[in-house]
């Protein structure tokens, strides 16, 4: 049972969360939702200890759709960076801030970038692209991000500031918005730079909050040094550029690591 560690861990965690919110907040729905997202996470971690291949996209295609549909478009809840912004102005522990504190701020102290490994609708559709596997080099791009991060934050402080009426309607439309936008530039980039995870590296804002945490996250890649036989496939393969044969916090890319485990499914060795 060692080996199922991790994904019971990880349920247990969002069981907790679910409970503690449940009887917090009286609100049965985030049992349902969190039990949800972490019972569909820990599937695809069982199915990749099982070495079924595309364990992954299962819970990319659980959540991410879940978050997508349900929650954006049917329950009408802006779950991207905006959103955030927006019920924190509010003063409101509600939707999105919860969302964030989980699995954006809080949560990547015990499983790093998995967010964007497992559950990210915006990755979700970028990882079905031919170009899974960077050709070229990481580009020196990376502070567009902290642009397009102030940037939402001053769109929403505006529309405060604004008085805007219809907040909520606001708030909808610009997570229909912000969505076509997210994918159209995602994919543009994808093809532009042969590299899936280009919107991933350069533009996401949502990796301010989580490469800080991510630094120190209990999950992460380690390489067994007395296998490893420095081939440089783990290397390769991996999306994010990162260094899994360095077992230091400081490893080059080490904290853009979203545990898609495609360097320990290459690895010759066992090593990682």
């Amino acid at each position: 049972m060692k080996k199922y560690a991790a994904p019971i861990m990880l349920l247990a965690v969002f069981e907790i969360t679910a409970v503690t919110l449940w009887l917090t907040k009286d609100n049965p729905f985030y049992l349902f939702n969190f039990s949800y997202i972490g019972c569909s996470i820990a599937l695809s971690m069982f199915l990749f200890i099982r070495r079924q291949r595309h364990a992954r996209r299962v819970a990319q295609l659980l959540v991410g759709s879940y978050m997508l549909v349900y929650l954006g478009l049917i329950s009408r809840e802006n779950m991207q960076i905006e959103g955030f912004w927006y019920y924190l102005f509010t003063g409101v522990f509600e939707a999105a801030t919860i969302h964030y504190a989980v699995a954006k701020i809080f949560g990547p102290l015990i499983f790093g970038r998995g967010w964007c490994g497992y559950a990210c609708w915006t990755a979700m559709v970028l990882d079905f692209l031919p170009y899974k596997t960077p050709s070229q080099p990481r580009k020196r791009i990376g502070w567009i991000r902290y642009v397009t991060f102030a940037l939402s934050l001053a769109f929403v402080a505006g529309l405060f500031l604004a008085h805007a009426q219809n907040m909520e309607h606001i708030m909808f439309q610009a997570f229909i918005i912000g969505n076509i936008a997210y994918y159209a530039v995602g994919i543009i980039l994808a093809f532009a730079l042969k590299d899936n995870r280009a919107f991933c590296k350069y533009i996401c804002p949502v990796t301010i909050f989580l490469k800080p945490m991510s630094y120190f996250s209990l999950l992460r890649i380690t390489c067994d040094k007395e296998k490893c036989i420095s081939c440089g496939k783990c290397r390769r393969v991996c999306p994010m550029n990162v260094d899994m044969t360095d077992n230091s916090r400081k490893r080059e890319n080490g904290t853009e690591c979203i545990l898609c485990m495609e360097c320990r499914m290459n690895c010759p060795k066992n090593a990682l």
